[in-house]
């Protein structure tokens, strides 16, 4: 026979258990995990701050009089102008950080906050405008901790994407967002001196954020934040793939300079839909071939383009034995070669298809 008296004592005590406040530890929650992502990185995440001299806009002539003179001050000579920016220490051994190139570009002198608070003379290492980066060294440097760095040519769009660096001069500021679009050529988006393919991105990168580092949801850094959109297509972000970063910086201790691969060309996109509209038209300078590829638009004087005998109306489909299908991907092929050596193209001119072997020079400083 059940015994009822036993079967409400437990029913009881089983209430009473339910009715227990939690314990602190139950009510706990754990962290997400950007907050974990951002702890690996955040202490390697520094404001920059610089000073650089910069010449006075002109004023009207009417301004020379000498009572306006007198008002408004000479006119002529230079003024000091302050910047901010953010970097990310990448050797903590050398006191070494990256950053932007137009952060640090021309500067007088430059501060660095670390996260902890304590502030750094720091000297320009080298820089890089081509590829808008710049190595900046700590002087007595002590404690330093680096920043785990990823792989960018890992990444997938949809991955999650993680900004830190001061904004506005908002020190330790993070956003959240995701890989928007992965090799997205920076000549699309008006910056024709400048050879990247960029990581976009929807976390929020403004002014101050150039140079902190994009990172992964794992807390490595994956790239470098760059620049962002503004105006129509507001929010969009970009950030300099981290391989390329690190390669740049490589060279950049080593010698102060990076060498990039030239050939000399102007090139457009063909593709065979545009090919063919352009060859229905009666009134067409050129027939083109009915193919995807790198149209030459110019040939340099006294280039590698020239020596090898490229000529405009050449399209480009072949680099290396690697297809190339718009002139993105022939920069990308270039940047890959070395300053020198040989490097096979294969070009359509006219109905015919040619080989052809081309050898890089070395970007001159001028050409940007």
């Amino acid at each position: 026979m059940v015994d009822l008296r036993s079967l409400l004592s437990l029913a009881l005590a089983a209430l009473l258990l339910l009715l227990q406040p939690a314990s602190a530890s139950a009510l706990e929650q754990p962290h997400s995990f950007v907050a974990e992502a951002v702890r690996a990185v955040a202490p390697a995440v520094v404001r920059i701050d610089i000073e650089r001299t910069v010449a006075r806009q002109p004023f009207d002539p009417a301004l020379l009089d000498p009572f306006l003179r007198d008002l408004f001050g000479d006119p002529s000579g230079t003024t000091r102008e302050r910047g901010q920016g953010s970097g990310v220490v990448i050797d903590a051994a050398a006191g070494l950080v990256l950053t932007n190139a137009h952060v640090v570009d021309s500067v007088d002198s430059v501060e660095v906050t670390l996260a902890d608070g304590r502030q750094l003379d720091g000297s320009v290492e080298g820089i890089d405008p081509v590829t808008d980066l710049a190595l900046v060294r700590l002087r007595g440097a002590r404690n330093l901790q680096a920043a785990p760095l990823g792989d960018s040519e890992a990444l997938e769009v949809g991955d999650w994407a993680i900004a830190l660096g001061s904004p506005y001069g908002l020190e330790r500021t993070v956003t959240l967002g995701i890989v928007s679009s992965l090799h997205r050529d920076i000549n699309s988006l008006g910056f024709a001196d400048k050879r990247l393919d960029l990581i976009q991105t929807d976390a929020a990168i403004n002014p101050g954020n150039s140079g902190g580092p994009l990172i992964d949801a794992a807390g490595r850094v994956i790239g470098i934040n760059t620049l962002v959109r503004s105006g129509p297509g507001a929010g969009l972000g970009f950030a300099i793939p981290i391989n390329l970063a690190k390669r740049v910086a490589d060279q950049l201790v080593r010698g102060g300079q990076v060498v990039h691969p030239y050939l000399g060309l102007q090139l457009v996109p063909l593709t065979a839909r545009r090919a063919r509209e352009n060859n229905r038209d009666p009134d067409a300078l050129l027939q083109l071939p009915e193919r995807d590829g790198a149209l030459v638009q110019r040939v340099l004087p006294e280039s590698p383009a020239e020596q090898a005998g490229l000529r405009r109306g050449d399209l480009v489909v072949a680099a290396g034995e690697q297809p190339v299908r718009d002139p993105s991907a022939l920069l990308q092929r270039v940047e890959q070669a070395q300053v020198g050596e040989p490097l096979a193209l294969t070009v359509i001119r006219g109905r015919r298809e040619l080989s052809l072997s081309i050898r890089p020079a070395a970007l001159p400083r001028a050409a940007g």
